[in-house]
């Protein structure tokens, strides 16, 4: 970094992945990620096919188990069940009720939550790592505009001649210390 290295601010980018594809879906670029722009996205993902199975592989980030997600499910899903207070009583008393609600497998709309410290099991990790050795590393930019624009390319650069699905190479052989 130079003496004259300026900030212009960050970006978030929320991402889904199509393992069948090997394409990013709805990326979402904002200032923050919050609740809602989780929500957001994943609103914006289930969108690309109202009528399908959805089932998402996360982490255990609270964003990931919020109350306003559980809300987009039930609603997405056809569910009338009284939902509770958060904090307080039925499914989002808890974050672990809110994540139980959100596991269930006869919703039409799913959850998977990658365990602890796991991250490089959720293949949308495997792309994040693709995007920024590729789009990113060594990269300098004159605006946030000018980083969005980089990104948004790239993603679909990506989607037009790169994807595939990833293939896994772990032959299952456990770890031996030396």
């Amino acid at each position: 970094m130079e003496f004259e290295y300026k900030r212009h601010g960050t970006l978030c980018l929320i991402a889904s992945f199509d393992v069948v594809t090997g394409k990013a879906l709805a990326p979402t670029l904002g200032p923050t990620r919050t609740e809602q722009d989780f929500v957001t996205h994943i609103a914006r993902t289930v969108d690309l096919d109202l009528d399908a199975t959805w089932i998402f592989v996360a982490d255990q980030l609270n964003t990931h188990k919020s109350e306003g997600l559980v809300r987009f499910v039930a609603e997405r899903c056809g569910i009338d069940d009284d939902l509770g207070v958060k904090g307080e009583s039925g499914i989002l008393k808890s974050m672990k009720t809110r994540k139980r609600f959100l596991e269930a497998a006869d919703h039409r709309i799913r959850f998977v939550y990658t365990p602890r410290h796991a991250s490089w099991l959720n293949q949308v990790e495997i792309w994040f790592s693709i995007l920024s050795r590729r789009a990113l590393r060594r990269a300098s930019f004159e605006s946030l505009e000018a980083l969005e624009r980089r990104l948004i390319d790239f993603i679909k650069y990506f989607n037009a001649v790169l994807a595939k699905p990833f293939r896994w190479t772990y032959a299952g052989k456990p770890l031996r210390a030396a």
